[in-house]
């Protein structure tokens, strides 16, 4: 009974979302960072956590995709199936390194990388002007189609610092580590950039993002090709959510019954 009483020790976890820069209501699109199109490897932003909860559950993405099954309908590889594609995504989480003159991406936390399901965009809408947006149901015309991508870190036992950078990394046809050198819908696949601050927790530089582009040109303040903090992005804030636990602690009945089987040993050895 003592040894049952000693096992009762950890408090019961409740998750609470510690960051979260996407919207409540999820539009039909938002503005967002299309990989191919802007040569990027790696795209993310540095962030602060609210409350006091630690313990990483996981990490919600979000993306916009613009590609339409119509257009891939006659590849073998995307032909089974009008809803989506299947595409390799990872999710990495950096403590923050502020030893410079502007923060870096530091030692990795955590990674998670996911074989994750990728909607096609609805077909045009010849109502649209020009005739290549589709319609939402708010009546609006868009390009790209807004979803999110979750990634699960529960049984990484990550506790987490109190700020981050975080990063999302996947391969088109021309960037990444591994590039694939072919044409595909992942092609038109971007990192979701809402506007406005986030809901919960701080986007500690609300005019900076973490970016690793191939191009230049496209920079402002980053290091081409190093997943650095770029400027110059007041406005568009990469949507993301962290939810994380209470780290557990011993509940007083746990406390007691250790008590009690230190007491235990203590009259054996007597």
């Amino acid at each position: 009974s003592l040894a049952a009483a000693a096992l009762a020790v950890a408090s019961v976890a409740h998750a609470d979302v510690i960051y979260d820069s996407i919207p409540n209501v999820l539009p039909g699109n938002y503005p967002s960072l299309g990989y191919q199109a802007t040569s990027t490897t790696e795209a993310g932003d540095h962030i602060a956590f609210a409350g006091s909860a630690r313990k990483l559950d996981g990490v919600t993405v979000g993306m916009s995709s613009w590609a339409l099954f119509s257009s891939w309908s006659g590849d073998a590889r995307y032909s089974g199936d009008s809803t989506g594609f299947e595409h390799m995504l990872t999710l990495t989480l950096y403590n923050v390194d502020n030893s410079g003159l502007v923060p870096a991406a530091g030692t990795v936390i955590g990674s998670v990388s996911k074989n994750a399901f990728i909607p096609f965009r609805p077909e045009a809408d010849p109502t649209c002007a020009g005739g290549t947006a589709w319609r939402g149901a708010d009546n609006t015309c868009y390009n790209g189609f807004a979803f999110t991508v979750g990634f699960d870190f529960t049984s990484s036992g990550i506790v987490l610092p109190n700020e981050v950078v975080f990063g999302l990394s996947f391969a088109t046809q021309s960037y990444s580590t591994q590039p694939i050198g072919q044409d595909g819908p992942y092609n038109s696949l971007n990192l979701g950039l809402p506007g406005g601050a986030p809901t919960v927790g701080t986007d500690v530089n609300a005019d900076a993002i973490f970016w690793n582009t191939a191009h230049a040109g496209f920079l402002a303040t980053g290091t081409v090709g190093v997943f650095s903090q770029d400027t110059t992005w007041t406005g568009y804030v990469p949507a993301v959510r962290v939810e994380a636990s209470n780290v557990p602690e011993p509940t007083t009945l746990g406390l007691l019954g250790l008590a009690l089987v230190a007491v235990a040993r203590r009259a054996r050895k007597a």
